[in-house]
């Protein structure tokens, strides 16, 4: 019998990588923290950690499983004393979480320790790494996140800060990272701003977080957002902010809006829920067919298919219901029982489908299955026809910024056009929304051509940075700091 630490009937969704949380200031910093990574949760369900400093001593711990689990006693918080702390949440992108990899990762420095929890991918990791370890340099775990600190170390400057800005303009990519030094508790985001950090206070604390909902949790007030290629350090004597690199146009993910970010979140002044449903809008008006019922593919797919029935006047209905209770460790499924793994999420509701035409809303086709299996377990319950229509374009391209992407040959998108995918999956007719689409409804004319306001590669092929170890578009490949190229 083989247990699994993740859901094997889970493949078909993208994955965000990791979420992180800092504090300072507060003497119950890491009881905070887990709260705020309990409200990270949906950006990593592998792997969790938490590191306080109590004023002499470095304090961290590590653990596979979710954060209720880690930090559910409060034995385990009382063995995390101090009034600061960084933590993170893990999602695995390649093979078996290992304890090794879990962050923040902490080392002993020459000017003293540091601790560090990064959410992004750096696209040149590999390459960095191939040189730092010509130089000297052991590497302890296989993510990218150690090559900071490598880099750290390496630098030259009495202060943390010139060896952070010195670490920082070596990689490409994205990054959006907390770290805790003796003193401070520093964050950083990529010149691009790809991924989310915002700016919070508690009362006397100062926060650091990828998402406001973490600052929702523990009461906490949203001061503004990160800005782009923005060090901000907090001490003592509060905040401190530097901008070191040249300012170029922003590229935040859209797909934060699409499907990461938790739909309570606000992302640069814009409500995730309320941009869901005007996407939902959109491609109602680009896309609408005759129908009798709105369903949502629930969670992720019910802000945009409630803006879909309210432009179209057709009623929303729950006629997929999803199982919230599924866990994260399974006995390893037969062959036989493989192919019923899909109810372990949703399961049809008959009686607003039987009899019925249907459009199902979803945020996005990765590889197919699901939706297949979808399609037909409401064609099993009675709809008379079923229609798809999904809140982004196709996703044809592999993510190299922090997005678990099967590799650009396993993506539906890339094997076929939309009739060809509408006839994979079994629907009526299929249909995404248009990039000039998303972008109306993100509050922009349109996709500007020459300068995007957005990272919306996964869609258009379009990357933001350099790939310099990008390997025949096998994310998988990119992705993995194991293999070292000869």
């Amino acid at each position: 019998m083989t247990i699994v630490t993740t859901n094997p009937f889970d493949g078909d969704k993208l994955h965000e990588e990791c979420g992180v949380f800092g504090i300072f200031g507060s003497p119950d910093a890491a009881a905070l923290t887990a709260l705020g990574l309990h409200a990270l949760q949906h950006r990593g369900q592998e792997a969790a950690g938490i590191v306080s400093f109590d004023g002499e001593h470095f304090h961290p711990h590590r653990a596979i499983g979710l954060v209720g689990e880690i930090f559910g006693d409060a034995g385990t918080i009382a063995r995390l004393p101090g009034a600061a702390a960084i933590g993170h949440n893990r999602y695995a992108t390649t093979g078996e979480t290992a304890i090794r990899n879990i962050q923040p990762l902490y080392a002993d420095f020459a000017f003293g320790g540091l601790a560090l929890g990064h959410n992004g991918n750096l696209t040149n990791a590999r390459e960095l790494r191939r040189m730092l370890v010509e130089n000297g340099s052991l590497f302890q775990s296989t993510t990218d996140t150690e090559v900071f600190q490598h880099l750290i170390a390496n630098a030259s400057g009495a202060r943390l800060l010139d060896r952070l800005v010195q670490a920082l303009r070596q990689v490409e990519g994205a990054y959006s990272l907390v770290a805790l030094s003796r003193r401070k508790v520093i964050g950083a985001r990529d010149p691009l701003g790809v991924r989310p950090l915002v700016l919070g206070r508690l009362q006397d604390a100062w926060i650091l977080t990828s998402e406001t909902c973490a600052l929702d949790i523990i009461g906490a007030q949203f001061v503004r957002d990160i800005e782009a290629g923005e060090i901000v350090i907090i001490d003592k004597d509060g905040v401190h902010s530097h901008k070191p690199y040249p300012q170029v146009r922003q590229r935040p993910c859209i797909f934060e809006y699409i499907y990461f970010a938790r739909p309570d979140s606000t992302l640069a002044g814009l409500n995730v829920y309320e941009s869901r449903k005007c996407v939902g809008a959109e491609l109602a008006r680009e896309s609408h067919v005759p129908v009798d019922a709105v369903i949502p593919v629930p969670d992720s797919g019910v802000p945009a298919a409630i803006g879909y029935a309210n432009e179209t006047g057709v009623p929303f209905e729950l006629g997929l219901i999803r199982n919230h209770y599924v866990g994260r460790t399974f006995i390893e499924p037969s062959d036989e029982i493989r192919h019923l793994g899909v109810r372990l999420k949703h399961n049809a509701n008959s009686a607003p489908l039987a009899g019925k035409k249907v459009v199902l809303v979803d945020d996005s086709i990765v590889r197919g299955t699901t939706s297949r299996k979808i399609v037909e377990m409401v064609r099993n319950a009675g709809a008379l026809s079923v229609h798809m229509r999904i809140s982004s374009p196709p996703t044809a391209h592999s993510c190299f910024y922090g997005v678990n992407t099967p590799s650009q040959q396993e993506l539906l998108a890339h094997q076929h056009d939309v009739d060809g995918m509408a006839r994979e999956i079994g629907v009526d007719s299929l249909a995404f929304i248009s990039i000039d689409g998303l972008y109306r409804a993100m509050g922009q004319s349109k996709r500007n051509m020459a300068s995007p306001q957005f990272c919306d590669a996964c869609f258009t092929g379009d990357y933001p940075t350099r790939l310099t170890d990008k390997d025949g578009g096998n994310a998988q490949a990119q992705l993995s700091l194991l293999v070292t190229p000869a």
